[in-house]
Protein backbone atom coordinates (compact mmCIF):
# COMPACT_ATOMS: atom_id res chain seq x y z
CA UNK A 1 0.00 0.00 0.00
CA UNK A 2 1.39 3.40 -1.00
CA UNK A 3 1.67 5.86 1.84
CA UNK A 4 0.06 9.25 1.54
CA UNK A 5 1.57 11.99 -0.57
CA UNK A 6 1.70 15.63 0.46
CA UNK A 7 1.37 18.16 -2.34
CA UNK A 8 2.63 21.66 -1.58
CA UNK A 9 0.24 23.92 -3.41
CA UNK A 10 -0.49 27.58 -4.06
CA UNK A 11 -3.78 28.48 -5.76
CA UNK A 12 -3.54 29.89 -9.27
CA UNK A 13 -0.18 28.30 -9.92
CA UNK A 14 1.20 25.40 -11.93
CA UNK A 15 0.61 23.11 -8.96
CA UNK A 16 -3.09 23.06 -9.90
CA UNK A 17 -2.22 20.59 -12.65
CA UNK A 18 -0.51 18.41 -10.05
CA UNK A 19 -3.89 18.10 -8.32
CA UNK A 20 -5.32 16.91 -11.62
CA UNK A 21 -2.55 14.33 -11.95
CA UNK A 22 -3.10 12.99 -8.45
CA UNK A 23 -6.82 12.72 -9.16
CA UNK A 24 -6.17 10.92 -12.45
CA UNK A 25 -3.91 8.50 -10.60
CA UNK A 26 -6.46 8.04 -7.79
CA UNK A 27 -3.56 8.57 -5.43
CA UNK A 28 -3.96 9.13 -1.68
CA UNK A 29 -2.81 12.68 -1.02
CA UNK A 30 -3.21 15.71 1.17
CA UNK A 31 -2.70 19.35 0.30
CA UNK A 32 -0.35 21.67 2.12
CA UNK A 33 -1.79 24.99 0.95
CA UNK A 34 0.18 28.22 1.03
CA UNK A 35 -0.75 31.79 0.19
CA UNK A 36 1.61 33.03 -2.49
CA UNK A 37 0.36 36.61 -2.19
CA UNK A 38 1.48 36.62 1.44
CA UNK A 39 4.80 35.08 0.52
CA UNK A 40 4.25 31.89 2.47
CA UNK A 41 6.13 29.96 -0.21
CA UNK A 42 9.17 32.09 0.62
CA UNK A 43 9.16 31.47 4.34
CA UNK A 44 11.84 29.25 5.93
CA UNK A 45 9.42 26.37 6.53
CA UNK A 46 8.82 25.90 2.82
CA UNK A 47 12.30 26.88 1.69
CA UNK A 48 13.50 23.85 3.63
CA UNK A 49 11.37 21.81 1.20
CA UNK A 50 12.25 23.71 -1.96
CA UNK A 51 14.94 26.39 -1.69
CA UNK A 52 13.60 27.89 -4.93
CA UNK A 53 10.29 28.66 -3.25
CA UNK A 54 8.39 27.19 -6.20
CA UNK A 55 5.40 24.91 -6.36
CA UNK A 56 4.56 22.17 -6.91
CA UNK A 57 6.64 20.02 -4.61
CA UNK A 58 5.67 16.71 -3.08
CA UNK A 59 6.68 14.72 -0.05
CA UNK A 60 6.36 10.94 -0.18
CA UNK A 61 7.62 9.21 2.96
CA UNK A 62 11.16 10.58 3.35
CA UNK A 63 11.49 11.68 -0.27
CA UNK A 64 10.97 15.27 -1.37
CA UNK A 65 10.57 15.86 -5.08
CA UNK A 66 10.63 19.29 -6.68
CA UNK A 67 10.50 20.39 -10.33
CA UNK A 68 7.28 19.79 -12.18
CA UNK A 69 8.56 17.29 -14.74
CA UNK A 70 10.34 15.22 -12.08
CA UNK A 71 7.16 15.14 -9.99
CA UNK A 72 5.06 13.93 -12.91
CA UNK A 73 7.51 11.18 -13.83
CA UNK A 74 7.79 10.08 -10.19
CA UNK A 75 4.06 9.95 -9.54
CA UNK A 76 3.06 8.29 -12.79
CA UNK A 77 5.69 5.58 -12.22
CA UNK A 78 4.66 5.19 -8.58
CA UNK A 79 1.08 4.44 -9.65
CA UNK A 80 1.75 2.38 -12.77
CA UNK A 81 -1.61 0.60 -12.48
CA UNK A 82 -3.27 3.87 -13.52
CA UNK A 83 -1.50 3.48 -16.89
CA UNK A 84 -0.54 7.13 -17.18
CA UNK A 85 3.08 6.22 -17.87
CA UNK A 86 4.35 3.67 -20.38
CA UNK A 87 6.42 1.13 -18.48
CA UNK A 88 10.07 0.42 -19.27
CA UNK A 89 10.04 -1.89 -22.28
CA UNK A 90 6.92 -0.28 -23.75
CA UNK A 91 7.73 1.25 -27.18
CA UNK A 92 6.08 4.48 -26.03
CA UNK A 93 8.40 4.87 -23.02
CA UNK A 94 11.03 6.70 -25.06
CA UNK A 95 8.64 9.19 -26.70
CA UNK A 96 6.98 9.70 -23.31
CA UNK A 97 10.27 10.68 -21.67
CA UNK A 98 11.26 12.73 -24.69
CA UNK A 99 8.22 14.98 -24.49
CA UNK A 100 8.44 15.20 -20.71
CA UNK A 101 12.00 16.50 -20.99
CA UNK A 102 11.19 18.67 -24.01
CA UNK A 103 8.75 20.77 -22.00
CA UNK A 104 11.16 21.96 -19.32
CA UNK A 105 14.41 21.90 -21.27
CA UNK A 106 13.23 23.37 -24.57
CA UNK A 107 9.68 24.67 -24.76
CA UNK A 108 9.43 26.80 -21.64
CA UNK A 109 12.87 28.44 -22.07
CA UNK A 110 12.04 29.27 -25.68
CA UNK A 111 8.65 30.63 -24.64
CA UNK A 112 10.35 32.94 -22.12
CA UNK A 113 12.62 34.18 -24.89
CA UNK A 114 9.56 35.03 -26.95
CA UNK A 115 7.72 36.65 -24.05
CA UNK A 116 10.72 38.84 -23.19
CA UNK A 117 11.29 39.61 -26.89
CA UNK A 118 14.77 38.19 -26.46
CA UNK A 119 16.07 37.26 -29.89
CA UNK A 120 18.29 34.21 -30.28
CA UNK A 121 20.90 35.50 -32.71
CA UNK A 122 22.80 32.24 -32.97
CA UNK A 123 20.84 29.03 -32.38
CA UNK A 124 24.06 27.21 -31.59
CA UNK A 125 24.27 29.16 -28.32
CA UNK A 126 21.10 27.57 -26.93
CA UNK A 127 20.20 23.98 -26.26
CA UNK A 128 16.83 24.34 -27.95
CA UNK A 129 17.37 26.48 -31.03
CA UNK A 130 14.66 29.14 -30.88
CA UNK A 131 10.93 29.46 -30.33
CA UNK A 132 10.04 28.69 -33.94
CA UNK A 133 11.99 25.42 -33.72
CA UNK A 134 10.32 24.16 -30.55
CA UNK A 135 6.86 25.38 -31.53
CA UNK A 136 7.11 23.62 -34.88
CA UNK A 137 8.18 20.40 -33.15
CA UNK A 138 5.23 20.57 -30.77
CA UNK A 139 2.74 21.27 -33.56
CA UNK A 140 4.06 18.30 -35.48
CA UNK A 141 3.39 16.05 -32.51
CA UNK A 142 -0.01 17.54 -31.62
CA UNK A 143 -1.22 17.20 -35.20
CA UNK A 144 -1.08 13.41 -34.79
CA UNK A 145 -3.58 13.74 -31.90
CA UNK A 146 -5.74 13.51 -30.08
CA UNK A 147 -3.12 13.27 -27.29
CA UNK A 148 0.63 13.73 -27.37
CA UNK A 149 1.15 9.98 -27.70
CA UNK A 150 -1.72 9.51 -30.10
CA UNK A 151 -4.77 7.70 -28.73
CA UNK A 152 -3.21 7.14 -25.31
CA UNK A 153 -3.77 9.69 -22.53
CA UNK A 154 -0.76 9.92 -20.19
CA UNK A 155 0.78 12.17 -17.55
CA UNK A 156 2.31 14.03 -20.48
CA UNK A 157 -1.10 15.44 -21.28
CA UNK A 158 -1.64 16.64 -17.74
CA UNK A 159 1.68 18.50 -17.96
CA UNK A 160 1.22 19.95 -21.43
CA UNK A 161 -2.54 20.46 -21.16
CA UNK A 162 -2.12 22.54 -18.01
CA UNK A 163 0.82 24.51 -19.38
CA UNK A 164 -0.82 25.29 -22.71
CA UNK A 165 -4.01 26.34 -20.94
CA UNK A 166 -2.30 29.20 -19.12
CA UNK A 167 -0.15 30.08 -22.12
CA UNK A 168 -3.30 30.49 -24.21
CA UNK A 169 -5.00 32.45 -21.43
CA UNK A 170 -2.13 34.95 -21.38
CA UNK A 171 -1.91 35.06 -25.19
CA UNK A 172 1.67 33.79 -25.20
CA UNK A 173 1.35 31.50 -28.21
CA UNK A 174 0.46 31.80 -31.87
CA UNK A 175 -3.20 30.93 -32.34
CA UNK A 176 -3.53 27.39 -33.66
CA UNK A 177 -6.58 25.15 -33.80
CA UNK A 178 -4.50 22.16 -32.72
CA UNK A 179 -3.77 23.87 -29.41
CA UNK A 180 -7.37 25.01 -28.91
CA UNK A 181 -8.69 21.50 -29.50
CA UNK A 182 -6.04 19.86 -27.33
CA UNK A 183 -6.57 22.19 -24.37
CA UNK A 184 -10.34 21.71 -24.56
CA UNK A 185 -9.93 17.93 -24.63
CA UNK A 186 -7.62 17.78 -21.61
CA UNK A 187 -9.57 20.34 -19.58
CA UNK A 188 -12.84 18.47 -20.13
CA UNK A 189 -11.61 15.48 -18.14
CA UNK A 190 -13.31 15.06 -14.73
CA UNK A 191 -9.97 15.30 -12.91
CA UNK A 192 -9.24 18.64 -14.58
CA UNK A 193 -12.70 19.97 -13.71
CA UNK A 194 -12.21 18.88 -10.10
CA UNK A 195 -8.75 20.45 -9.87
CA UNK A 196 -9.97 23.77 -11.25
CA UNK A 197 -12.94 23.86 -8.87
CA UNK A 198 -10.76 22.94 -5.88
CA UNK A 199 -8.26 25.61 -6.80
CA UNK A 200 -10.97 28.24 -7.08
CA UNK A 201 -12.30 27.29 -3.64
CA UNK A 202 -8.85 27.57 -2.10
CA UNK A 203 -8.20 30.90 -3.79
CA UNK A 204 -11.54 32.25 -2.57
CA UNK A 205 -10.74 31.19 0.99
CA UNK A 206 -7.44 33.08 0.84
CA UNK A 207 -9.21 36.19 -0.44
CA UNK A 208 -11.38 36.43 2.68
Amino acid sequence: MTSQITLYHCPHSRSTSAIMLLEELKAPYQLHVMNMRKGENREPAYLSVNPMGKVPAIRHDDAIITEQVAIYIYLADLFLDAKLAPAIGDPLRGPYLRWMAFYGSCFEPALIDRWLKREVEDKKTTGYGNFDDVFSALMGQLSKGPYLLGERFTALDVLWGGALTWMVAFDLLPKRQEITDYVALVQSRPAAVFAKQKDQELAAAQAD
